[in-house]
């Protein structure tokens, strides 16, 4: 076993156990730190595709912004048991139902998947670049690019301007 390989099986396990955690976690809090950490797992394996731009938007977007906004909400929700409404028993056996439901169809959707023959390149190859992306994006799209500037350019003055007080 290489690194590589040891890398992806630790980011895996990782990615698993702390999405799960986020579902059975009993504190919001926690939930969303554990999300947090499935986030950094998941740019890890970007970063192992060779796709360093999308590792540092996950990081930067996602487990930063995202999450930052998320535990903010949490906090200001001030949510605790006492809070917190008594569940039906039948809502709870129905919502177990719709997932195992859920999990039955996308097992026999992906049951006769051909993501065998699919290889990812892993070492070689410059697909996921930022230099690529950068020389893509400013000479075939740059008109689609400085009109979309705009937009958020104008978005933002309609924002400062709406939010001013008279």
């Amino acid at each position: 076993m290489n690194v590589t390989q040891i890398l992806f099986w630790f980011l895996s396990v990782l990615a698993l156990f702390s999405a799960l955690m986020v579902v059975t976690s009993k504190n919001p809090v926690h939930s969303v730190l554990w999300l947090i950490v499935t986030f950094f797992a998941i740019s890890g394996h970007y970063i192992l595709l060779n796709a360093q731009f999308l590792a540092i938007v996950n990081v930067i977007v996602y487990a930063g912004a995202i999450m930052v906004l998320f535990l903010f909400v949490i906090m200001l929700m001030n949510l605790n048991k006492s809070t917190e409404p008594k569940k039906n028993k039948w809502l709870t056996l129905a919502g177990g139902v719709a997932g195992g439901c859920l999990l039955l169809v996308l097992v026999a959707a992906l049951k006769n998947s051909e993501i065998k023959q699919q290889v990812a390149q892993v070492k070689e190859g410059d697909i996921g670049l930022i230099k690529n992306l950068g020389n893509e994006l400013f000479s075939t799209y740059v008109v689609p690019f400085e009109i979309s500037s705009i937009l958020f350019l104008s978005a933002m003055v309609g924002a400062v301007v709406i939010g001013k007080k008279e």
